[in-house]
């Protein structure tokens, strides 16, 4: 076989350490494929997944020895990069006590503390927080809280919500019949999904004026069915895996003038836009608007442990308890976990005492003057970048397997996804580090002509 000889990988002696590692990371990758589900991937995966051996910063360490920047914040939760001195104080001291308790008629320290502390920096009147495990279970819960709500306010009859297009709120079973229907992944299971109703994606775009008629679609959807509507439920400002759209806070607004309106709950989906990813701390800030149940996740923990929170003001709650069930129905095994709860306490406070907002200008700065350069390409539908989010909407699909090893082998991680090359990198990202994603991303859309 070609490449066997002597110098080759193949041909290293046995206690070589080069061909060694070289063993151990590509027998990583076939024991993955063998036994491991990866995200929207068959089984096995069409595509070798990546092994990371560690972390630190914004760097990752793959199997292979080389180090590359997370560009992803891992899913956009690693805000602070990985393994920060704080956060593994914050772990580390939760252990002494203990890692888990079941939350069903107990609570604990690290509950309390992180319930006032979310309640102290969300817009006010969200007074009561439900810890669930993930983004998706929170919508679900979100979902739930409005149907129970309107059960126990006397209108049973309103079962509906009410989004818009080019949406994505989680992978679970209500979080996916108010999914964009094409762009939100799960159109296969269209027919056994809840009948939601849906608007077109808001507009006008980040930045630009908005007019009466950029709403009166949606206006009139909800004028239309507010008495089957039981809550509005969209992203804040930023759509996130429905398609990174920014669109107008002026849009925002108006949905939340329109709910009050008629009588309609309006829950705000934070679970990507939370903790200054958009540049505000939460993205209704950019309208001054204040929903009345709002999910929260990805960032939370700072991307140590998988938990995230709904908050809703006293009003929606007194509503859900009066229901005939005289409580919320959902109740996790791992809801309030002691270990994630503690973290997501260091890692918000963590946020709060550093010039969070002056790094994320600093990035939206230089993710600004980075990606410049592609808007001019041809097969670039567009280049747009709000806060700490920079996206290369191509007018093609994206060759996944192809521009991963382009970006890899700049040194950098990205995930892109159907026709968007984009990054969200941590908040700690120099210079240097925003140079080589910005870099990377560029030569990634230069070689898609």
């Amino acid at each position: 076989m070609a490449g066997d000889g002597p110098g080759t990988g193949r041909a290293r002696r046995r206690d070589d350490p080069r061909g060694d590692h070289h063993r151990k990371h590509l027998d990583l990758i076939e024991r993955d494929r063998r036994r491991l589900w990866h995200p929207y991937a068959a089984m096995p995966s069409a595509l070798p997944a990546v092994p990371v051996v560690a972390a630190a910063g914004t760097t990752l360490v793959l199997a292979d020895g080389r180090q590359v920047i997370d560009g992803m914040s891992s899913w956009w939760a690693a805000i602070h990069g990985h393994r920060h001195p704080f956060l593994d104080e914050a772990v580390r001291n939760q252990l002494e006590s203990m890692a888990h308790v079941m939350f069903g008629g107990i609570t604990h320290p690290a509950a309390v503390e992180l319930a006032e502390l979310l309640v102290e920096i969300a817009p006010p009147g969200l007074e009561h927080v439900f810890l669930a495990d993930s983004g998706s279970v929170s919508v679900e819960v979100a979902i739930k809280m409005a149907l129970q709500f309107a059960r126990g306010t006397g209108h049973p009859e309103r079962t509906r919500l009410l989004t818009v297009a080019s949406g994505y709120h989680g992978d679970t079973l209500a979080a996916m019949s108010v999914c964009d229907p094409v762009t939100g992944m799960h159109s296969m299971f269209g027919d056994i999904l809840p009948d939601q109703l849906f608007a077109p994606q808001p507009e006008p775009v980040y930045g630009e004026t908005f007019r009466a008629e950029h709403i009166a679609d949606f206006a009139g959807l909800l004028a239309a069915h507010r008495d089957e509507i039981a809550a509005v439920i969209l992203e804040p400002v930023v759509q996130g895996a429905g398609g990174m759209r920014f669109y107008s806070p002026d849009y925002l607004a108006e949905v939340r003038r329109l709910c009050d309106r008629h009588g309609v709950l309006l829950i705000a989906d934070e679970i990507a836009t939370g903790f200054g990813r958009s540049g505000r701390l939460f993205g209704c800030d950019h309208a001054g608007v204040r929903p009345d149940i709002m999910c929260l996740g990805k960032a939370l923990t700072g991307g140590y442990l998988s938990m995230a929170a709904v908050l809703c003001t006293a009003e929606v709650a007194g509503g859900v308890s009066a229901a005939e069930s005289g409580a919320l129905m959902h109740g996790p095994t791992f809801m309030a976990n002691p270990l994630a709860a503690a973290t997501a306490t260091a890692s918000v406070r963590l946020l709060l005492s550093r010039p969070w907002a002056d790094e994320v200008a600093a990035i939206e700065e230089s993710l600004a003057a980075g990606l410049a350069p592609a808007a001019a390409m041809p097969g670039i539908a567009d280049v747009r970048v709000l806060g700490a989010i920079g996206v290369i909407e191509t007018a093609d699909p994206v060759p996944l397997a192809a521009t991963q090893e382009l970006l890899l082998d700049r040194g950098v991680w990205l995930r892109p996804f159907g026709r968007l090359l984009y990054t969200m990198p941590p908040y700690i990202s120099s210079a240097g580090d925003l140079r080589r994603i910005t870099g990377a991303m560029v030569a990634a859309a230069e070689a898609l002509r």
